[in-house]
């Protein structure tokens, strides 16, 4: 009787992939709330450890992760009135400001962990809310009615974007890593990711949820959010 021997197939190992996670920091932190909806503050510890966790994610067990770049503004920190309570704030000691610091303090301490801040531009201006501005407009406010909090402080990140595009082109132009995460809900990125992709490299958005365009899909390789939309308010 002829002997049959059942070979299993062989298994296909493929080699680790270099990855490198971008994350825009002020985006991220919009998106974290709103995902877990606080009671109570988060710390800078507790943030980066989360953020950590999900940069990890997208590397998993069998790739190598090259870097995770955060990218953020220094906290505003001047002194203003605020024009509905008439009180002087001083943002440097605020919780917001010493939340941000903390973050930092916390990130540089991480390992392969590279902080990238620019600058706030201020504008020397207070901005009604959204929320607060389209409630006048239906007629459901009135000005006398406004709160000290449905103000704030009209503020512009300087350099953030392209920091990104830069870091973004010098990982692909020099071939540093297979991959790339960007952890972002922006547009902007897309010259940056053309070139990524020209280059040969798997260009991966996570937008924590959040709705991006239809248009962009054709600029990236894959979208991966890190949490579940479901988990998500709008």
């Amino acid at each position: 009787m002829e002997n049959k021997s059942k070979h299993s197939p062989a298994k296909i190992t493929l080699p680790p992939v270099r990855i490198a996670v971008l994350v825009d920091g002020g985006f991220f932190i919009k998106r974290y709330n709103a995902v877990f909806n606080e009671k109570r503050a988060m710390t800078g510890r507790q943030v980066a450890h989360e953020l950590y966790k999900i940069a990890h994610k997208h590397v998993g067990r069998q790739n190598i992760l090259y870097r995770i770049f955060y990218y953020d503004c220094v906290p505003f920190e001047k002194k203003m009135t605020n024009p509905i309570s008439g009180k002087l704030i001083d943002f440097k000691k605020t919780e917001e400001y010493k939340f941000r610091m903390d973050l930092f303090k916390e990130l540089k301490q991480r390992r392969k962990v590279a902080l990238r801040l620019g600058t706030l531009k201020d504008h020397r201006k207070w901005e009604i809310f959204p929320r607060a501005l389209a409630e006048l407009l239906k007629g459901k406010k009135n000005i006398k009615d406004l709160v000290p909090e449905d103000v704030h402080v009209s503020l512009q990140q300087k350099g953030i974007d392209m920091k990104i595009g830069v870091d973004i082109a010098s990982l692909a132009l020099k071939h540093f890593v297979d991959r790339i995460v960007l952890i972002s809900g922006d547009s902007d990125f897309v010259p940056a990711a053309k070139l990524a992709r020209r280059e040969g490299i798997d260009f991966v958005l996570d937008p924590m949820g959040a709705h991006i365009d239809d248009g962009l899909f054709e600029h990236i390789d894959g979208l991966e959010n890190s949490i579940k939309s479901r988990v998500y308010k709008k």
